[in-house]
């Protein structure tokens, strides 16, 4: 390869670049951009999709338009085309769209997240695309961030855990077969982690607060074989992510032996000139960009990338050996994905894309993210009563997906599929004909038609307030308020005061501080982003068509500042103030009810590099069957940095017939038990343990 040829690789454009006009399914491509882009720059991927969904057929259309400039060039080295599918496969029309990663989270059941991703990535490779920008590890604890809902939660086992299943879903265990894609693991690292709760912003971290808890899941997922990652878009503590060579080099690469290759974030390594001002000119953007570890670079929107670093490589500011190991990389990924084999979209996968099963899946994971926060015995509704469905995400499929769906933002309601239920639409279906009214009473933000909402009331059985957040992504979902807006606060107060019950759904890609709600809800169930089956999925819930069987990934927090999480440290003095969360994490109840006894630690002691087993029977003592998960928690009782008061160890989902009982067990050993220490690395101490399962405890030492 010459020069050129290696630093084409590196650059990847959005398809604005090769693009004639028009906008999705109007969209055309450029014949002389595309070559120019494949012929004369060697672009290595192309990404993205020009404003909204295509058809399968357009993808196609492009995927194999992209193929014919590439074998028209010398090398023929298949270009990679990589998108956003982040719930399914998101920009091609008539897709399963899944709960978001908040919700998924809340299933606690890796099963059926593994399953949603080999749902997605089918049919992102039926669309002949081979490589996703998912899974994000970012860990979910700044309830202000607006992509919080793209995070498995505040726990780093949970987060691990559900990673790794979606990456086995992704790629299985050969990513070139034709139903697999290659995953991304993003953002790495700290991103989720802003000071002050906006999108890209400055996170403060410390070494020991990064490896101990941020980078735990990206180390399962680049252990998970998560074929490529993408570089933080923020900075931690005054370095950014795309100029961080000690995570990008030091521990991804050369620590945790990381073989894929790392993507920038869009536009970010111009940023480092433009915005960050680490780099005195775009040219040295790029040296300390790619010296720091990128390989690949999302340019997006032209060819400076690559003209910057030919001039880099041409004067001697990056060595040819770095430029060989990057591509290495890249063409690495190319090979494993099967794109030498099988560059063009597969055009039998086309009348596959569209089954049933993959419906059927959606709205059982739908169904398992679903959390019900209070009953006050109002839930399940009978269908015959009669229902005042209100509230601003009452009938609309775009709040229920959020971004990256469909278009970026997700919010063109015209582009949902017409045969997918509204909450509004499946209340409607579960009652009799007219025993349904609809009043939206308020948007987001305002009052429309409150009055009309509270003189429907009074005329029916029981209330949905279906309340929340409109469709967001990135920056533009951030908020100055972590308040849910005083207008729908409002509106249940009025509500409560006809009497009759009110059930609230909350539908939102954070926990929005809920003020007067709970008080004046009967029930709460909160629905997250529960994807295209999420009306249908609450309304079975409401309904008793399906049992509830979610738990929150996160700490629900009662006030705007209470961003205490469930791992709180002694120092926080959280016991001492039980107001500190409005729903714990682990929290969500069923129509049934479980016990928990016979809670046993095999053995007293744990020696170093042995292990106990920890078992416990789970009893399912009400009337029907349900789904209970069953947590672990240890507590490390002393340590030479302070411990938090408990730490998930073990998790494990299990579904209990009326009346039946089974044994659980998880095994601990000492690697369960590792800290990073004083010196910055993971050790074990000698001490005594702390076990909690159901609300029993036990205990061990480790000696």
């Amino acid at each position: 390869m010459t020069v050129e040829e290696k630093v084409g690789q590196m650059t990847q454009v959005t398809i604005d670049v090769v693009t004639a006009g028009g906008v999705g399914v109007n969209h055309k491509l450029d014949a002389k951009k595309l070559d120019d882009a494949v012929l004369k720059y060697h672009v290595g991927s192309i990404l993205n999709v020009n404003g909204e969904a295509y058809t399968v057929d357009h993808w196609h259309e492009v995927l194999n338009a992209i193929q014919n400039a590439v074998e028209k060039s010398r090398l023929k080295i298949p270009v990679i085309y990589g998108i956003d599918s982040v719930h399914g496969a998101t920009y091609t029309l008539g897709s399963v769209l899944f709960p978001n990663a908040i919700s998924a989270a809340a299933t606690w059941n890796p099963a059926l997240v593994k399953r949603s991703a080999e749902i997605s990535a089918f049919q992102t490779r039926a669309s002949g695309i081979p490589w996703v920008f998912y899974p994000v590890l970012d860990i979910g604890r700044q309830p202000l961030w607006p992509r919080m809902w793209e995070t498995y939660g505040e726990d780093p086992l949970l987060a691990s855990k559900m990673g790794e299943a979606y990456i086995e879903g992704l790629q299985g265990k050969d990513m070139a077969a034709r139903d697999k894609v290659a995953a991304c693991v993003k953002h790495y690292g700290g991103y989720s982690m802003p000071f002050n709760g906006k999108d890209r912003t400055p996170a403060i971290l410390d070494e020991r607060t990064l490896r101990g808890l941020v980078l735990v899941p990206y180390e399962a997922g680049i252990k998970a074989g998560g074929a490529t990652v993408m570089v933080n878009s923020g900075e931690i503590s005054g370095v950014p992510g795309h100029a961080n060579y000690h995570l990008l080099t030091e521990v991804l690469k050369k620590e945790w032996g990381f073989r894929g290759f790392t993507v920038s974030d869009w536009e970010d390594i111009k940023r480092l000139h433009t915005r960050d001002r680490v780099a005195a000119t775009p040219k040295e953007a790029v040296r300390m960009a790619v010296m720091a570890g990128v390989d690949m670079s999302m340019v997006p929107y032209d060819f400076s990338f690559y003209e910057l670093l030919l001039e880099c490589v041409k004067e001697g500011w990056v060595p040819v050996a770095r430029i060989d190991d990057a591509v290495r990389r890249i063409l690495r990924v190319k090979m494993q994905t099967g794109l030498f084999e099988r560059p063009r979209p597969d055009a039998a996968m086309k009348a596959q894309f569209e089954q049933a099963g993959f419906h059927a899946a959606n709205l059982q994971a739908a169904r398992e993210a679903l959390v019900l926060l209070k009953n006050n015995g109002v839930l399940p509704l009978s269908r015959g009563k009669k229902v005042l469905v209100t509230g601003p995400n009452a009938d609309l499929l775009s709040v229920m997906n959020g971004g990256w769906s469909l278009t970026w933002q997700g919010d063109k309601e015209a582009l949902y599929p017409k045969d997918k239920r509204t909450i509004r639409r499946a209340v409607e279906a579960a009652v009799a004909e007219g025993s349904a009214k609809y009043v939206q009473g308020v948007s987001w933000e305002k009052e429309l038609d409150v009055a009309a909402a509270v003189a429907a009331a009074r005329e029916v059985d029981v209330i949905v307030a279906a309340l929340g957040e409109p469709a967001y992504c990135e920056t533009p979902g951030n908020i100055e308020d972590l308040a849910l807006p005083a207008a729908q606060i409002r509106l249940v107060e009025q509500l409560k005061r006809t009497g009759k019950p009110v059930v609230t759904v909350l539908v939102e890609g954070r926990p929005r501080v809920l003020r007067s709600v709970t008080a004046n809800s009967d029930a709460v169930l909160w629905a997250g982003l529960p994807g295209n089956e999420g009306g249908q999925a609450i309304a079975d819930i409401l309904f008793g068509v399906a049992n509830p069987s979610g738990k929150l990934p996160f700490s629900y927090p009662r006030n705007v500042n209470g961003f205490t999480t469930y791992d709180y440290k002694p120092l926080e003095n959280t016991q001492d103030n039980p107001a500190g969360w409005e729903f714990p994490f682990g929290h969500g109840l069923s129509y049934t009810t479980f016990a928990y006894s016979d809670l046993k630690v095999s053995a007293p002691v744990m020696a170093r590099g042995a292990g106990v087993t920890v078992s416990v029977t789970v009893k399912n003592t009400g009337a029907r069957a349900g789904q209970e998960v069953v947590q672990m928690y240890v507590s490390d009782l002393y340590r030479q940095v302070s411990p938090p008061n408990k730490e998930l160890k073990g998790f494990e989902k299990v579904a209990l017939a009326a009346g039946e009982a089974k044994t659980v067990e998880f095994r601990l050993t000492s690697k369960d038990l590792a800290f990073v220490g004083l010196q910055n690395k993971w050790m074990v101490e000698p001490g005594d343990y702390k076990v909690a399962v159901g609300g029993l405890e036990g205990g061990f030492a480790l000696k």
